[in-house]
This record gives C-alpha cells, sequence and structure tokens, in this order.
C-alpha cells in the first residue's frame, strides 16, 4: 500500500483536520509510527479499539478509522478492559499521555500491568500537562520549570517502564519520536504480543515544557532526543554513571506468563462445563442433519 493510500485507508480525512496539535509536536510522529504498525501487520480497521483518557495525547482517536473511545481523564485503561472482556477478539490499544495515564490514571495502569490483561498501551511521554496549562507531570525531571511549579520541581519522576516491568507488564519498550521508525516496529512488536505490552514513546512539548524550561525549538528538543537516547544493546556495557542523563531506548522486557482473559476463561469453564446431550436431543440433531 503507497502511503497515500495508507492515509486515506486509515485516517478519518473530513474530520477534525487539521489537527490540534502545536506546529512541531510530537505526537503526529507517534501517530504515523503507529498506523504503520498497523498496516504491516494488517489488522483490519474493525477490528481494532483505540481507546484514550484527556490531553493532547488522547486526541489521536479522532483522526482515525477504527472502534474508537475518547474517555473520561485518566480511565481509558478501565474503559479498555471493559471492551477486552466483552470481544476478547478485538485487538485493544491504549494511547495516553504522561499525566492521563500515570497521575489519575496511575492506579489502573498499575493493576493493568499487574493482571497482564490483553491489551498495547502506548505512553506518549512528553514530561508535562500540555493540553491544561503547563503543570508538571509524575514524569517531569527533576529541578526542572513547569506552571505549577516555577521554582522547579522537587519530586523525583517515574521510569514508565520500570514501573510497568515492576507490575506485571509481558512487553517493555521505549523509543523518541527522532527513532520513528524503529518506534513503529516496537509498537508492531507490542501490538503482537500477548498479554499487556507498553511502549514509551518519548516527545517533545516545546509550547509548554520548552519554552518553560528554555529548551528551544521542536528541532531542537528532538535533536536533544538523539543525543541522548543509548540503545538497550549499547547500555548493557555501560555504567550507572555513564548512563546518567541518558534515555535507554529498545525492547526493555518480553516475557510470556499468563494473562488475565486466559485465567478467567478457566473460571467460566469450571463453573460452566459442557452439558452432555440426551439421547432426545441426540435424535432431533440426526433428523435435522437428514434433512
Amino acid at each position: 500500500m503507497q502511503k497515500s493510500d495508507i492515509t486515506h485507508h486509515y485516517l478519518r480525512p473530513r474530520m477534525h483536520f487539521p489537527n490540534v496539535w502545536c506546529p512541531g509536536c510530537g505526537i503526529g510522529i507517534v501517530l504515523g509510527a503507529f498506523i504503520r504498525a498497523v498496516d504491516r501487520l494488517q489488522i483490519p480497521k474493525d477490528e481494532i479499539a483505540l481507546v484514550s483518557g484527556i490531553g493532547c495525547t488522547a486526541r489521536i482517536p479522532a483522526y482515525v478509522d477504527f472502534n474508537t473511545l475518547h474517555t473520561t481523564h485518566g480511565r481509558a485503561i478501565p474503559f479498555a478492559t471493559g471492551v477486552k472482556l466483552a470481544n476478547p477478539k478485538m485487538k485493544v490499544v491504549v494511547i495516553s499521555g504522561d499525566g492521563d495515564l500515570l497521575a489519575i490514571g496511575g492506579n489502573h495502569f498499575i493493576h493493568a500491568c499487574r493482571r497482564n490483561i490483553d491489551m498495547t498501551v502506548i505512553l506518549v511521554n512528553n514530561y508535562i500537562y500540555g493540553m491544561t496549562g503547563g503543570q508538571y507531570s509524575p514524569t517531569t525531571p527533576f529541578g526542572k520549570k513547569a506552571s505549577t511549579a516555577p521554582y522547579l520541581t522537587v519530586e523525583p519522576p517515574f521510569d514508565a517502564c520500570d514501573l510497568a516491568i515492576s507490575s506485571g507488564a509481558s512487553f517493555v519498550a521505549r523509543s523518541t519520536v527522532y527513532h520513528a521508525m524503529p518506534m513503529s516496529n516496537l509498537i508492531e512488536k507490542a501490538l503482537d504480543k500477548k498479554g499487556l505490552s507498553m511502549v514509551e514513546a518519548l516527545s517533545n512539548c516545546q509550547t509548554q515544557y520548552g519554552r518553560l524550561n528554555r529548551e528551544g525549538s521542536a528541532v531542537r528538543m528532538i535533536q536533544a532526543m538523539k543525543d541522548t537516547a543509548v540503545p538497550i544493546s549499547k547500555a548493557k556495557k555501560m555504567t550507572p554513571e555513564q548512563l546518567e542523563g541518558k534515555q535507554v531506548i529498545g525492547m526493555l522486557h518480553n516475557i510470556d506468563r499468563p494473562g488475565y482473559l486466559e485465567q478467567y476463561q478457566k473460571i467460566i469453564d469450571k463453573c460452566n462445563p459442557p452439558q452432555k446431550k440426551t439421547d432426545e436431543a441426540e435424535k432431533v440433531e440426526e433428523n435435522s442433519k437428514e434433512v
């Protein structure tokens, strides 16, 4: 499929365009990486449910021609869990920002990983609440400015990937919007993985985070991602001191373990064993076959 065909096939070009994101925002790069991953896997559009909460990243479902849910703040995972339980064959994807997923939605994220619910979570981490005024989020680095931290943040940030791994996710990876194609490849692996898979996409927010911390234009911020990113293969050979200030990218964690749906189905099967057909029922079935 040609690039123009992909655009028309997966997007809703007559709705909501031009998009709401600031010029240079990395969220559009993440959207493109996701669409390319879906296209390579040839997942039918009607078999994908894309769920989001509130925020800049949460606007993505408005632009794509899948089954989509734009839910309340922080509640994307509970909605997505309901979709998956109601229709286990559906490929369920949550796409969310760092504030939406790790602050008000943090408890849902932890327990979805613990349960290993079969869904893919794409976390777009731009270190700040971009849409609602530049408040600091659970991933804002220590010592950085935000509208709610004009004298610098004093809280240590979450490492979202470490949180997902320690909570029980099956697949965890990280990339940046500079590394668009590697990101797309990681999303493809995540979509193809059973259990909860999470891809953290480090992105730029030059309008809020970049302006408040004097990190420059979108181009400059994306270049900084390139300069600080370290592939996992190289990181394994580096000391903690050498990794200070760096971001390890690539596939960080990949295991196989039973998921929530498989365990729940065992309970259903145990409580509802197949009933033996009566002689009369078997006769009726045989007669219907003959007719």
